[in-house]
């Protein structure tokens, strides 16, 4: 891959991040008062439980980071740009995982 090509591509997943740190929204209108580099380290307790083919359940930490972060930028990190290592069809399952009392994100919304 060619230096430029690179650059080409770290420039637009730069501007994505930085498109969606900015101001994003919920799938239900709400804002999301996080960063998205913010709402990612929240979301660390929960690595574990979003590699793909996981069978690990959440544990008590990454529920309480579920909770505390929200639905509104749980959905900014699902519809968000790729995060390496995280499958996000496990990922949009935390809340029910959780007993979290919020909706369900939906890709692409």
């Amino acid at each position: 891959m060619s230096k430029n090509m690179m650059t080409s591509r770290t420039l637009v997943m730069l501007i994505l991040v930085i498109t969606y740190s900015i101001a994003v929204k919920g799938s239900n209108g709400h804002p999301c008062s996080s960063t998205f580099f913010s709402a990612l380290i929240q979301l660390i307790p929960c690595r574990a439980s979003v590699v793909p083919f996981s069978s690990v359940p959440p544990s008590e930490a990454c529920c309480a980071s579920i909770k505390a972060l929200g639905q509104p930028c749980l959905c900014v990190l699902i519809n968000g740009p790729p995060i390496s290592g995280v499958d996000r069809s496990m990922a949009v399952q935390l809340p029910d995982k959780c007993t979290a009392n919020f909706e369900q994100c939906e890709f692409g919304k």
